[in-house]
C-alpha cells in the first residue's frame, strides 16, 4: 500500500496511484463544528477521519511585540493583516480602510511601513513537518496573497485606475508585498524544504462570470509576481500549487507559461470552469484539485453530495492529475458536516483505479 505522500506525489506527476487522492482545507470553525460532531479528540483524528493526504506547515507570528495580529483588537474588528489593515465581519471580513487609496506619488508608496519578514518564525517548522513527512504530502510556505493585499491597501477601483494612471506605484507596491512573502518562504525552505512536497499559494483573479482584470493586465501587473514564487519553489525542487477562485479560465495559459504546477479550488458554476473543458484543455500539464462545487454542499443533502462527487471523479480521474476537494480552499462553517463526510467517503467508493 502506498503512502498519502506517494499517492499525491503521483497525481503530480499526471499518473495513476491507487486512488484519488483527498484534501480538506476548512476554517477552523467548520473543523471545530466536525470534531464536535464526529466526538474526535483533535484537529488530526478529522483530517485522518476522512482520509486527508495532506498536511500544513506554518511559520508563527513572533514580532515585533511577540503578540499575535489577531489579538487585542478594536472593537468591531476580527482580523489585522501584515501590511496593517484591519477588517471586519465574516471569516476575516472586509477592510475597514485603505491606507494608501489617496496615496499619488511612489515616494508614498516606499514610506509605508511595510512588515518585516523577521516578524515570522520559521524555526518549528521542520520539527512539525517531520511529525508528517513521511507518510502524508506537507504544504509549505507562505499563503501570499499579494493581489488581495494590494487590494486592501488601494481599493480595487484605485489600484485599477493606477494601472492606467500610475503602473510604477503598482509596479512598487506589488513588490513589496511579495518581498515580504517571498523571504518567509525563503527562509521557511532554508529549514525544510527537503520534508516540504508543494508550496501552496492563494490568490482570487476571477469572479462569478469572469477574471477581475484583462489578460493584458494579469500578463502586466501580477503574472511577474506570481512568477517569482513558482520560480521560488522550484528553486527548492517543490511543485506549486495555486488556489485560486472564481472564472480565471482566460488567466490559465500565462499561469502555464509561468511554470504553475497545480490549480485548486475549479469552481464550475463560474463562468469558463466547466470541469470536463478544464480537464481536456489543461489536465495534462497542470494538476487540478478541487471542482466539488461548495455551493451544492452547503444548500444541498449528503446524496447530492455524493452524485456530485461521483460525477466530477468521472470527468476527472482519468489519467491521475487530479487531486479531490471541495471547489474552495475553505469549507465554511454554516456547510453541514454530513455533506462534507459525503464527498470523502464518495471518494473512498468511487475514486479507486
Amino acid at each position: 500500500m502506498i503512502t498519502s505522500k506517494e499517492r499525491v506525489l503521483t497525481a503530480f506527476n499526471h499518473q495513476e496511484p491507487d486512488r484519488v487522492p483527498v484534501w480538506l482545507g476548512a476554517s477552523p470553525g467548520f473543523r471545530r463544528k466536525a470534531i464536535e460532531h464526529l466526538g474526535l479528540p483533535d484537529d488530526e483524528s478529522l483530517s485522518r477521519y476522512v482520509r486527508d493526504d495532506f498536511r500544513r506547515v506554518w511559520a508563527r507570528f513572533c514580532g515585533p511585540d511577540k503578540v499575535s495580529p489577531d489579538m487585542h483588537l478594536p472593537p468591531g474588528v476580527t482580523f489585522r493583516s501584515p501590511f496593517g489593515i484591519l477588517r471586519h465581519g465574516y471569516e476575516g471580513g472586509q477592510p475597514i480602510d485603505h491606507s494608501l487609496r489617496h496615496a499619488t506619488t511612489l515616494d508614498e508608496i516606499e514610506a509605508y511601513p511595510w512588515p518585516d519578514p523577521g516578524w515570522m518564525d520559521v524555526s518549528p517548522i521542520r520539527a512539525d513537518a517531520t511529525l508528517f513527512s513521511d507518510q502524508y504530502a506537507i504544504l509549505g510556505g507562505e499563503w501570499s496573497p499579494f493581489w488581495h493585499d494590494a487590494i486592501d491597501l488601494l481599493s480595487m477601483d484605485t489600484l485599477m485606475l493606477k494601472m492606467y494612471d500610475a503602473p510604477e506605484m503598482v509596479d512598487a507596491l506589488l513588490g513589496h508585498i511579495v518581498d515580504y512573502y517571498f523571504e518567509i518562504s525563503r527562509r521557511t525552505f532554508d529549514v525544510a524544504a527537503d520534508l516540504i512536497d508543494i508550496f501552496f499559494i492563494g490568490n482570487d483573479f476571477g469572479s462569478q462570470t469572469g477574471p477581475l482584470l484583462s489578460e493584458s493586465l494579469f500578463r502586466r501587473f501580477l503574472l511577474p509576481q506570481l512568477k517569482r514564487l513558482i520560480d521560488l519553489g522550484h528553486d527548492y525542487g517543490l511543485k506549486v500549487l495555486l488556489h485560486c477562485c472564481g472564472g480565471f479560465a482566460p488567466l490559465i495559459p500565462a499561469m502555464i507559461e509561468a511554470g504553475l504546477d497545480g490549480l485548486q479550488a475549479l469552481q464550475p458554476n463560474c463562468r469558463g470552469m466547466n470541469p470536463a473543458a478544464l480537464k481536456a484543455a489543461f489536465g495534462d500539464r497542470l494538476t487540478l484539485m478541487g471542482a466539488i462545487n461548495s455551493q451544492v454542499m452547503i444548500e444541498s443533502t449528503p446524496d447530492a453530495v455524493r452524485e456530485e462527487t461521483r460525477r466530477i471523479l468521472e470527468i476527472m480521474k482519468p489519467g491521475g492529475g487530479y487531486v479531490a476537494s471541495p471547489s474552495h480552499d475553505y469549507v465554511l462553517v454554516e456547510t453541514p458536516v454530513e455533506n462534507v463526510l459525503a464527498l470523502y467517503e464518495a471518494v473512498a467508493e468511487w475514486g479507486k483505479y
